[in-house]
């Protein structure tokens, strides 16, 4: 895999100039490396492959010829350009006048919007010893789309492989999008990238770069370190032409950081600015490329996406490096300097009532790593850009890929006896009023009061870290929406690693709802359920159904149901629960096949007497019928 998506595929040169000058000359001196005796009208569009190039890039050379093309194919041709060598003849000062009064206007008016950089040939210097170089000078200040200037001879051979390197250049390392010539400076846009650049590798915080910081970066952009005699040879540079270019204590500032940048391009070192700017993301327009920002991913049906170990070390220590007064959350100010480097802040005010925090309603740790568990599980793509806004490590061997992982197909996770996710979608369903919100948002520790005044009628969803013997497991708590008797539930309403069906142990009326959603949803058993009954801390009523909850779980094969209050310091024991049965579905989905192989037997019990015989056989028979349930687990598994 490599990143190279901001880099062009291909160099397209076109070579334009009045009739005589030596394009054809050129171009053919430049393949053969010697002069052609004979010269045509236009040479065809010639292919350089990219292994003799010095970017490894292929470049494609185009003639034009008046007396062998029209107006608009010399237009068609201009407009495919990427790059347009602009050539007249040293020994002819009308051929040079003409690029002033003709071509370069021309060209303006063909592509006005164009940013399609320009090298000025001037060709034929073997025929005087005349030099062009001021005039040249001063139709480059006059037009700044003009990248470059070169003195050549088709016949001599002189500087031809140069004027073509300067074009190929041009189109690969363009000046005129990070440096303004006439103000001597880089251009805003050029500026607010590298500045965005020195906050990421500004690994401390402090404003500065210091020894350490310095080598990763260019460790980063160039794959070597920075020797340390080099080291002192930049900032010697800094100190004698830019105050505070290095701070007292030998740091490099991000003045000094623009300063040497601007050096680069003023000494044509253009490429090196670009190496810096396309190793973290950006393109030819100095913004991020979308194949640097979202690198294509495909999950099959089944699977699921997560953090990696990889991923979450990186939002933990990224975490760690933030929260600079180390009170184990980020306050405003904070939060701000991390998102700094982004678009935008990853969340707004809704974070308070989604992942933990403190007191304050500042997100911790804990939070902070849920949030993008959270994030990577629903929306990947977003993870993928703030991955690359925060300064994941991105390069030629790796990309945000390495952060995430896509776990296995959750048929297989039945079958292999427990799943290997970490993160786990519990939907929680039953009919208003029941107390759905307040167990959604009590994973996060909220008060019952205060989720009342947060409530508004909004569906509530919330993640927490919680255990599943001794592991950290990820829990994403879902409200689902009360819908019409006939359809109750779309088809991602039911589709999760875990149900909590939801009654009310006061209200008469609950369980029926739930008890249908089983049936019609759940009973076949590919999805564990559990069954909780809220405000478990008051006197139960009887439920207006034909079985008791009770009754109907042991009727379905399926655990108690888990009596739930909000104000018992157990209230976390029904997170512990359902996380652990969506970790091992297998056992879930085992007894219910078992008890539907026995189900018969049990009828037989009921027909028969109370032989001690009778019930001895019925008794073997279902250790056989287990048996053979086991027996096929097994064979699945192998």
């Amino acid at each position: 895999m490599v990143v190279r998506g901001t880099l062009r595929k291909n160099v397209r040169i076109l070579l334009l100039g009045d009739r005589g000058v030596g394009k054809t000359s050129l171009i053919l001196s430049l393949v053969s490396e010697e002069f052609p005796e004979d010269v045509p009208y236009r040479a065809e569009e010639i292919t350089i492959p990219p292994d003799v190039t010095p970017e490894l890039v292929p470049t494609h050379i185009v003639d034009y010829s008046a007396q062998d093309q029209t107006e608009d194919q010399l237009l068609d041709e201009v407009r495919r350009a990427h790059v347009i060598c602009l050539v007249y003849s040293v020994a002819s000062e009308r051929t040079l006048m003409n690029i002033t009064s003709h071509w370069l206007p021309m060209l303006r008016e063909a592509v006005p919007h164009s940013r399609c950089p320009i090298i000025l040939v001037g060709n034929k210097v073997d025929l005087t010893e005349e030099s062009t170089v001021s005039l040249a000078q001063e139709i480059m200040e006059q037009y700044p789309e003009i990248e470059s200037f070169v003195e050549c001879s088709a016949k001599t051979l002189k500087n031809i492989s140069e004027m073509f390197y300067y074009a190929q250049k041009a189109v690969l390392h363009p000046t005129a999008p990070i440096y303004l010539a006439d103000r001597l400076d880089l251009t805003d846009e050029c500026k607010r990238a590298l500045a965005r650049i020195f906050m990421i590798c500004d690994l401390d915080n402090d404003g500065l770069l210091n020894d350490y910081e310095l080598s990763a970066f260019q460790k980063r952009c160039f794959d070597m370190p920075l020797r340390p005699e080099a080291m002192e040879d930049v900032k010697e540079v800094l100190r004698r032409n830019i105050s505070y270019g290095v701070s007292p204590n030998n740091c490099i500032t991000l003045q000094g950081f623009l300063y040497l940048h601007c050096l680069f391009i003023q000494r044509g070192r253009s490429h090196t600015t670009w190496t810096v700017l396309r190793k973290f993301g950006y393109n030819d327009q100095l913004i991020l490329a979308k194949d640097f920002l979202c690198p294509p991913l495909k999950v099959p049906s089944g699977s699921s996406i997560e953090l990696s170990h990889k991923g979450q070390q990186f939002f933990s220590k990224l975490f760690l490096r933030f929260d600079k007064d180390r009170d184990g959350a980020l306050n405003p100010v904070e939060l701000h300097q991390l998102f700094a480097t982004c678009k935008k802040p990853a969340w707004g005010n809704e974070m308070k009532n989604l992942v933990p925090t403190n007191e304050k309603e500042w997100i911790t740790k804990a939070g902070f790593l849920c949030f993008w568990v959270y994030t990577t599980s629903t929306d990947v793509q977003t993870t993928f850009e703030y991955l690359a806004f925060l300064g994941y490590p991105i390069n030629e061997c790796e990309n945000q890929l390495s952060a995430i992982q896509v776990t296995r197909e959750k048929k297989l996770d039945i079958l292999k006896k427990q799943s290997t996710r970490n993160v786990y979608h519990c939907h929680v369903i039953g009919m208003h009023g029941v107390g759905k919100s307040v167990i959604t948002r009590r994973i996060l520790g909220h008060t019952v009061e205060r989720i009342e005044e947060d409530l508004r009628d909004k569906l509530q969803r919330c993640v927490n870290i919680t255990h599943v013997y001794g592991q950290e497991k990820f829990l994403i708590m879902k409200e689902i929406e009360v819908r019409n008797v006939s359809e109750p539930l779309t088809p991602s309403d039911a589709k999760c690693d875990v149900a909590c069906l939801v009654y009310d142990c006061t209200n008469p009326k609950s369980f029926e709802y739930v008890a249908r959603i089983y049936l019609k949803y759940f009973e076949d058993g590919r999805i564990p359920v559990l069954f909780v009954g809220s405000k478990g801390d008051l006197t139960e009523v009887k439920q207006d159904y034909l079985l008791q909850p009770s009754a109907f779980c042991d009727a379905h094969r399926l655990a108690s149901p888990h009596k739930f209050s909000a104000y018992s310091d157990t209230y976390r024991d029904v997170y512990q629960k359902l996380a652990t049965m969506a970790a091992f579905p297998r056992f879930h989905a085992a007894w219910i096949l078992f008890y539907r192989h026995a189900s018969h037997l049990t009828e037989l019990s009921l027909l028969s007497g109370d032989s001690l015989l009778m019930k001895a056989g019925i008794g073997l028979a279902i250790v056989a019928a287990l048996g053979i349930v086991v027996s096929k687990l097994l064979k699945n598994d192998r």
